[in-house]
């Protein structure tokens, strides 16, 4: 039963086609494109980056990268992996990625005999028995390409510089050779400073030619120097002839082998350099604080990966921003602004698609323009400068690789920029209906007895004695002046908050403020003790004064109403340093410590039962701090000694200035 429910499970299909430099890649991509479709999964085009390709011509690269932007239109993810066993990386890459269908074209290369090494195809599937593999068979097959052979018989031609190293390993062994041999030393020393000659040809010098030439060079010098008779080619004991065979045959070997490591010891280089420019890349955007970090960070890591000159453009709305050029040297003088590369990069960015040099639209660029983009969204536009030398394969990988991190990023910050928009509008609308719903609840208390005093002295004027209308003309007064006081609060903090507020500043005698402040306060102070101190006759402040008369007023308005009847309130002006010290000191409750901290927050209230009915909106000490912070002062809290608390505010002090 297990399984055959196993068995109706659709199983998730991974179609690979193999890419290659053949013109005839691209019907083999096609096929596979459809068969992706057909079974709805998912498809990878993968490349297999070996040494011959690097010394291939220009043509060859030209078509390899056209089949990669091909297999990339039909919706393959493009991948170059870097090895010489082609058949192997393939084979690993479809273990690793769950590859299930692998495509590929029929090599033209047979078996001739049976004792040949077996074809790509033959050796892929002794690797891969699980998978399916699709051969596509194709009569169109270019016979006359073949970048391995191609490449192996350029690597024949040896040069110059490689032809002198060998001649100069092969002397310097030879030298060695001929001391030894003075010093009577067997063949059996001889022979290995000769085979380490080899070694070293092969380890400096390009291909195999040097080292195969290397190897029978130093068999025919060990013949004609060490061996009787001398100084000819041949050798009176027959032994020498196996010697021979087995001294040619491990140079070779030992040669070939040193070509390979050096080989891949470059391959290897190669990947570790891109692998940590991934890295760097990937770690610096994650340290990028805006969207202009995060372009000069992609562009310059993209300069140093591929040595070529960058145009960057970043999304502005619709359209893209002027352009940065980040040069590959600085001697760069050529336009890469003009007005068909403009055209170009802003095609790209409306479209999502390449364009510029080496593609089909708009190839008169002077640069190959890609977007940066996640699904639909695009955040800018880079150049790369092709200068007539295309991209290779594994570069245009990783080029879309630190793009995608590139976008990634700046998605990112988009994202936390709507976060933090949405945040801030959330707490401006908590704060309007904070507002909202305190002024409605304040007003309707100093409204009501307004409105009912009135009202009872309309119609019972004539009926209440003298001593009973100047109490409620009284009341009447007190809350037309908390109204006044409440909407010049409002007034200020707004202003304030909008950078609107206009400072008359002016040098002052703070015993002078603090006086006309006084002059100001309720009726209700007359319930308790107020005491006034100047340290000083001439404590001088550069102010204004119309404020910090409102500072005073709120502070000593908030110690009457928050303490109880008959308490102290003391009022202390003194110099501190470079500036004038004024605190507000009462012998009240005190407030709680969980609460100071939030006692200069907009519209916080606490729990204070000792006012009165008028509620405060909780606008008076946030905006006394507003107002002190914008003198370059400091408005703070303290505890009082016993008990109740002082609030202390400082504003700059100004010199006395004698004129004789």
């Amino acid at each position: 039963m297990n399984n055959e429910n196993n068995l109706s499970q659709p199983r998730n299909e991974h179609i690979l086609v193999c890419l290659s430099a053949s013109p005839s890649n691209a019907k083999i991509i096609k096929t596979a494109a459809k068969m992706a479709v057909a079974f709805g999964g998912n498809f990878t085009a993968l490349y297999v980056h070996t040494p011959y390709f690097d010394k291939t011509d220009e043509e060859n690269k030209r078509c390899l990268q056209k089949n990669i932007r091909f297999a990339e239109q039909l919706g393959a993810h493009a991948t170059t992996v870097y090895g010489e066993d082609i058949s192997f990386q393939i084979a690993e890459f479809a273990r690793i990625s769950g590859v299930t269908k692998i495509v590929i074209g029929r090599s033209y290369i047979s078996r001739k005999h049976f004792w040949s090494k077996p074809t790509l195809t033959e050796k892929l599937a002794m690797m891969a028995p699980g998978l399916d593999i699709y051969i596509i068979p194709d009569g169109a097959v270019n016979l006359k390409y073949s970048e391995k052979h191609y490449t192996f018989l350029r690597s024949l031609i040896p040069k110059p510089k490689d032809l002198l190293i060998t001649f100069a390993f092969l002397s310097f062994a030879t030298l060695m050779s001929i001391v030894l041999y003075r010093l009577n030393f067997t063949d059996a020393t001889i022979i290995p400073v000769y085979i380490l000659g080899v070694l070293l040809t092969s380890l400096f010098t390009r291909g195999y030619f040097c080292g195969v030439i290397g190897s029978l060079l130093s068999v025919m010098l060990f013949n004609f120097l060490f061996t009787e008779p001398h100084f000819t080619f041949h050798a009176y004991d027959s032994k020498y002839t196996l010697t021979f065979a087995i001294m040619l045959a491990v140079s070779v070997i030992t040669g070939t082998l040193a070509t390979k490591l050096k080989t891949q010891a470059k391959l290897s280089v190669q990947t570790a350099f891109r692998t940590q420019v991934l890295l760097d890349t990937n770690q610096l955007l994650q340290k990028a604080q805006d969207n202009d970090e995060v372009i000069k960070i992609t562009a310059t890591q993209l300069v140093k990966l591929l040595n070529r000159t960058v145009v960057m453009y970043s999304a502005k709305g619709n359209s893209l921003s002027k352009g940065s050029l980040f040069p590959v040297d600085n001697n760069s003088t050529e336009n890469l602004f003009d007005e068909t590369e403009r055209k170009t990069a802003q095609w790209v960015f409306e479209n999502r698609q390449h364009a510029g040099a080496t593609t089909h639209t708009m190839q008169n660029a002077k640069c190959l323009y890609l977007a940066i983009r996640i699904n639909r969204n695009a955040y800018g536009v880079v150049g790369i400068h092709i200068n007539s030398k295309p991209l290779e394969s594994y570069e245009n990988s990783m080029l879309l690789s630190i793009l995608g991190e590139c976008a990634l990023a700046m998605d990112n910050n988009r994202n936390a920029a709507e976060k933090e928009l949405a945040a801030v509008l959330a707490k401006n609308e908590k704060l309007r209906a904070n507002l909202l719903r305190a002024i409605s609840h304040d007003l309707r208390t100093p409204l009501t007895s307004i409105s009912g005093n009135a009202s009872n002295l309309l119609t019972n004027y004539d009926k209440l004695n003298e001593e009973t209308r100047v109490r409620i003309f009284m009341d009447i007064f007190d809350d037309s002046q908390w109204l006044i006081s409440l909407v010049e609060n409002l007034l200020s903090v707004t202003r304030i908050d909008e950078g609107r507020m206009h400072f008359q500043m002016s040098v002052q005698l703070m015993d002078e403020v603090i006086d006309e402040a006084m002059k100001h306060i309720s009726r209700k102070s007359a319930e308790h003790s107020i005491s006034i101190d100047c340290k000083e006759e001439l404590l001088l402040a550069r102010m204004d004064a119309k404020l910090i008369i409102q500072v005073i007023i709120n502070l000593v308005e908030n110690a009457v109403k928050y303490t109880p009847v008959n308490s102290q309130i003391n009022i202390i002006a003194q110099r501190k340093g470079t500036f004038i010290s004024v605190s507000v000191a009462d012998n009240g409750t005190g407030i709680p410590n969980e609460m100071k901290p939030k006692v200069f927050e907009m519209f916080y209230t606490g729990n204070n039962k000792i006012a009165d009915s008028h509620r405060s909106l909780g606008l008076g000490l946030p905006l006394c701090k507003s107002i002190i912070n914008a003198h370059g002062g400091e408005l703070t809290l303290k505890d009082n000694t016993p008990t109740g608390c002082i609030f202390e505010f400082t504003v700059p002090s100004e010199e006395v200035k004698i004129h004789e």
